[in-house]
C-alpha cells in the first residue's frame, strides 16, 4: 500500500510541467509547440535564455529526487525504489496535468539516480559533458550517459543496477525520435534553432 502510494505521488509531481508553467511565467512561448516541441530545460534555454532553463532544470531533478530519496531512507527495496523513479519520469513524460504531452524525462531521471549517490551524479554529468563537447548533440549526450548509467551503478552499488536499467530503458525509448534522427544526420547540433 505505501509503496503504491508513493508511486503515485511520484507520478503526480512528476507530471507538474516545469517548462510550461517557467515559460508562463516569463511569457514565453508554450515549449511544447514551439522550438524543439519538447517541454525541457534545453528548449527553454532556446526560447528563453538561461535562468528559465536553470530553472526548469532544476526543479525537474527535484522531481525525480523527492520521491526517490523518501522511499530511500524509508529503507523501501531496491526494485521498488527504481518503480517510484519510473513513476516520476513517467509524470514527466506523460503528464495528467498537460494532456499528457511531456517531456523526454533525462533531468527526473538523473534527479532519481542522486539519492544512489554523489559519485554516480559526477560520473553521468562528467559522461554528457564530455559527449557534449565533443559532438554538440544534447540528445546523444544525453542516450550515451544515461546508457552508462548501470554499469556506473554497478560499479558504485550494485544492488541497485536493476531498477536503474528499468530507468535506462525508459529513457532510451523516450529518446528513439532523436536516435533515427542521429542515424541520419537530421539531428540538430546545441546552439541550432531546430528540433532536439
Amino acid at each position: 500500500m505505501l509503496i503504491s502510494l508513493m508511486c503515485v505521488c511520484a507520478y503526480l509531481l512528476g507530471s507538474i510541467s516545469s517548462a510550461i508553467l517557467v515559460c508562463r511565467l516569463f511569457k514565453l512561448p508554450d515549449p511544447r509547440f514551439n522550438g524543439s516541441n519538447n517541454p525541457g530545460a534545453t528548449n527553454v534555454l532556446r526560447l528563453g535564455g538561461k535562468i528559465p532553463a536553470v530553472l526548469v532544470l532544476v526543479f525537474d531533478i527535484l522531481k525525480g529526487t523527492i520521491p526517490v530519496w523518501g522511499a530511500y531512507f524509508l529503507k523501501i527495496e531496491p526494485v521498488w525504489l527504481g518503480a517510484i523513479a519510473v513513476s516520476a519520469c513517467l509524470g514527466h513524460i506523460y503528464p495528467i496535468f498537460f494532456h499528457f504531452n511531456g517531456g523526454k524525462a533525462v533531468a527526473t531521471a538523473f534527479g532519481a539516480l542522486l539519492p544512489i549517490g554523489l559519485s554516480l551524479g559526477g560520473l553521468l554529468i562528467s559522461t554528457w559533458l564530455v559527449v557534449l563537447l565533443l559532438t554538440r548533440y544534447s540528445s546523444l549526450a544525453a542516450i550515451v550517459a544515461v546508457s552508462a548509467a548501470p554499469l556506473y551503478t554497478w560499479w558504485i552499488k550494485p544492488l541497485y543496477t536493476v531498477p536503474v536499467s528499468f530507468l535506462t530503458l525508459v529513457i532510451i525509448v523516450r529518446h528513439r525520435a532523436n536516435i533515427k534522427r542521429l542515424l541520419t544526420g537530421k539531428e540538430p547540433k546545441v546552439g541550432k534553432k531546430s528540433q532536439d
